[in-house]
């Protein structure tokens, strides 16, 4: 599929921690197929810190836009946009790094890239068609947070109010509630049904005219 004779549709879906981005980004996948959509999830291209010590890891602030890495993002993105696959990173939020592991992405007709900073770097969002912002209460990411970091990452409770209280507050309303602005839809209730609805009756017509080219 290299040299594709047609430019992906790029999605860029944004939101707070537990805001309901993944639901968003799963829908239209679930929507179309694996041949039609690929994810690219920003979680997992958090800096290499291989030369930081475990509890030197564990200090760091995830919730910062210092914490990625960008250069490679906005690489891979543009990789897929000519058609040729890539090797996403996969990151392991038990031991704060990278893992030895990537994840094959291949190109498709439409791409989400879904993750916290996601309408955060001017030449991520050059490349996009359609940008979302999942707005979501704070409590309800709160409580989706803490749900998720106890049961998938093995945090601690304290420790998730620690983080909360010390960096994802904090950032969210530094970093990534401005970045509002700079979507075409914003999701006001999360991520609701007719607003999904929407999003896929784009995409589905975005696919359908591809198909008749």
């Amino acid at each position: 599929m290299n040299n594709i004779s047609f430019q992906p549709f790029i999605i860029g879906v944004a939101g707070g921690s537990g805001s309901g981005k993944s639901t968003v980004s799963q829908q239209v996948l679930a929507s179309f197929g694996a041949d039609m959509v690929s994810v690219v999830m920003q979680d997992d291209y958090y800096r290499d810190q291989t030369h930081l010590s475990l509890d030197e890891r564990a200090r760091q602030n995830y919730d910062h836009p210092d914490a990625f890495d960008w250069p490679l993002l906005v690489q891979h993105i543009q990789a897929l946009r000519v058609g040729e696959a890539i090797e996403m990173p996969e990151y392991n939020f038990t031991l704060h790094n990278r893992s030895e592991k990537t994840i094959p992405v291949k190109p498709a007709p439409v791409i989400v890239i879904e993750g916290l900073f996601a309408l955060y770097d001017a030449d991520l969002r050059d490349m996009m068609s359609l940008k979302i912002f999942v707005d979501t209460a704070s409590d309800v990411r709160f409580i989706r947070r803490m749900q998720r970091d106890i049961t998938e990452r093995g945090r601690s409770v304290e420790s998730v109010v620690s983080q909360y209280l010390e960096t994802v507050r904090p950032m969210h309303k530094q970093f990534i509630e401005p970045t509002k602005r700079n979507a075409d839809i914003i999701l006001p209730h999360g991520a609701n049904g007719p607003a999904v609805d929407m999003i896929t009756t784009k995409v589905a017509s975005v696919i359908g005219k591809l198909k008749r080219t």
